[in-house]
């Protein structure tokens, strides 16, 4: 006798119960120590910004960089991260297509929203990155094409990151950009910390990226061509310079590439642990280049810290005693030999795969005693 179908609404109930259990597996908490204790969203989205700045000892520090999931309900779609350069412990980040020009500025050691940056004059179609300038601007880059290649021009959005955290309305300048090769979808966007330059890493699902160059300067007036310089190969979601500009790290949605930046091209060094997230989108380095940061799509995301070591430091950040003994931290991710992330990640696949098999059991014998 053939076994009865599923009901729809058991298959339903199967599959949104198997959602959420994978959800909780790959939480954040799972992998990386969590953050301080937060206030609930409601509590976040009732509490003005705050004016003062967080203090230097906050997460900003590789030192003591902590997890911290971002409160504000409004930001469901972190898209992009970048550590600021004027206050200490403060991540700007900003929403995915559909949110409107808003740039927020969230404290690393709650999670708050601590400022939030309204940029008028403009209507952004998909942001996808955000950077800052050695000049202290903030550079936004409206660089999505989730068409792979629709736009004939992207933009990028620039304005001077605010010396003081409060709601303010800014009008960047804006630039108009198109590739030597056509258009195509993107999703990082650097400036390099030292020179000013500006690149784009192009996003595709065969995981065969390139990276683009930014005329010297840009132009506001007429149009920048980004010209093809180097193969990335990966799917890429971010990028980020190190504070010193001698590393480059471009991450996907499982996996990361960081590279030496020599006479402005990149060679690759290693494969830095990358955290398993709901959604991973976006990354950073820490003020003082030794932790990277790692963010994610979602309401109440996880910004989660990775700290590295051996030659996948920047070649400023201040050493200590243990990073001798930690060897060539490139040549143990290029081997695949002890990374602590890639267990976790196991261990956690599996997990849930034994949970949902589970569930599926135990649905498949309630239904037959029915």
């Amino acid at each position: 006798m053939r076994p009865r179908p599923y009901p729809a609404a058991a298959r339903a109930a199967l599959a949104a119960t198997a959602l959420t259990v994978l959800s909780a597996l790959v939480t954040p908490a799972v992998l990386l120590p969590a953050g301080p204790a937060l206030a609930d969203d409601g509590a976040a989205a009732a509490r003005p910004a705050a004016g003062a700045s967080p203090s230097a000892s906050s997460a900003s520090s590789g030192a003591s960089a902590q997890a911290f999931t971002i409160e504000d309900p409004r930001i469901k779609e972190s898209s992009g991260l970048a550590a600021s350069r004027t206050h200490p412990g403060v991540y700007w980040t900003h929403n995915d297509s559909g949110d409107g020009a808003y740039v927020y500025a969230v404290d690393g050691r709650t999670g708050r929203t601590v400022a939030t940056v309204t940029l008028a004059g403009i209507e952004p179609r998909d942001v996808e990155a955000i950077s800052i300038g050695p000049d202290g601007d903030i550079y936004l880059g409206d660089i999505g094409d989730n068409f792979g290649g629709r736009w004939p021009e992207v933009w990028i959005y620039r304005f001077p990151e605010p010396k003081t955290l409060k709601d303010a309305t800014l009008t960047p300048t804006r630039y108009t950009v198109r590739y030597d090769d056509g258009p195509r979808d993107a999703e990082s966007l650097m400036v390099h910390p030292k020179t000013g330059r500006v690149y784009i890493v192009s996003k595709k699902r065969s995981g065969k990226g390139a990276l683009y160059e930014a005329p010297e300067r840009l132009s506001a007036s007429g149009v920048n061509v980004f010209r093809r310089t180097a193969d990335i190969d990966l799917w890429a979601t971010d990028g980020a310079f190190s504070p010193d500009g001698t590393r480059l790290v471009v991450r996907g949605y499982f996996d990361a590439r960081e590279y030496r930046w020599q006479d402005g091209r990149p060679r690759e060094i290693g494969r830095p642990d990358v955290p398993l997230q709901r959604q991973g989108e976006s990354v950073t380095f820490t003020a003082d280049g030794r932790t990277l940061m790692y963010g994610s799509e979602g309401k109440g995301s996880t910004v989660q810290p990775v700290a590295l070591d051996g030659d996948l430091l920047p070649d400023s950040a201040p050493k200590r005693p243990d990073d001798a003994k930690n060897g060539d931290g490139a040549a143990d991710r290029r081997s695949g030999s002890n990374s602590g992330a890639d267990n976790r990640n196991l261990l956690v696949g599996a997990g849930a795969l034994a949970v949902v098999a589970g569930l599926a059991v135990g649905l498949r014998r309630l239904l037959r005693r029915r």
